[in-house]
């Protein structure tokens, strides 16, 4: 990062605004992904296909996954990142739950549920980026990799993202996957367009 570049640092309040936000665009994501049994990529993919599979809610699943993954976020991008991290875990785990009960879908075509549940996490996820934030697990290497090797987040993710669709293969109809994969690719792009090195400046 240049050093003649101006800095312009977050404000608490809008770090604050960021992450409810943010973190209440990716639980409506999943809603569309969970009424239409599609599935994603890094941690909310596999948080989906056990919920699938075992009937637990996506929130215990998500939440319990990124635990293994603070111990990284503390070594690798401090403390003040892993605490807006888990605060960002635990609102959408949250999030996830109650918006079953505050949004009723009646008749989604499964392409819309896929494009818009891509969009909306992928926006969710891009707001909490910039305000120094993720969704743990796969997020944090991705932006470990970034900030220290100049590896576009949403490319990386987008790798790992294929591979957990290649498992859901094996437990999801071929359909559903297919619709799942054009979901990703949405949600991955609009991060690797919206969050390159260097064109945001943002510090808490």
């Amino acid at each position: 990062m240049r050093d003649d570049l101006p800095k312009d640092p977050h404000k608490y309040y809008e770090d604050m605004m960021a992450m409810v936000l943010g973190t209440l665009f990716v639980a409506l994501g999943v809603a569309f992904y969970t009424h239409s049994v599609l599935i994603t990529g890094s941690t909310a993919g596999l948080a989906l296909l056990l919920n699938y599979v075992t009937g637990w809610g996506f929130g215990f699943w998500f939440f319990a996954i990124n635990v293994p993954f603070y111990y990284l976020a503390i070594k690798r991008m401090g403390w003040s990142f892993t605490l807006r991290t888990f605060a960002a875990i635990g609102l959408v785990s949250l999030f996830s739950e109650l918006t079953q009960g505050w949004v009723q879908f009646a008749n989604v075509p499964s392409l819309y549920a896929a494009l818009m549940g891509g969009a909306l996490m992928g926006i969710g996820m891009l707001m909490l980026f910039r305000h120094r934030t993720s969704l743990g697990g796969i997020n944090i290497l991705a932006l470990y990799l970034q900030e220290k090797h100049g590896l576009r987040a949403g490319y990386v993710q987008l790798g790992i993202d294929g591979l957990i669709l290649l498992v859901a293969l094996t437990q999801l109809p071929l359909d559903r996957v297919g619709y799942s994969v054009l979901g990703a690719l949405t949600l991955n792009l609009i991060i690797a367009l919206n969050h390159k090195p260097g064109r945001y400046i943002g510090v808490s």
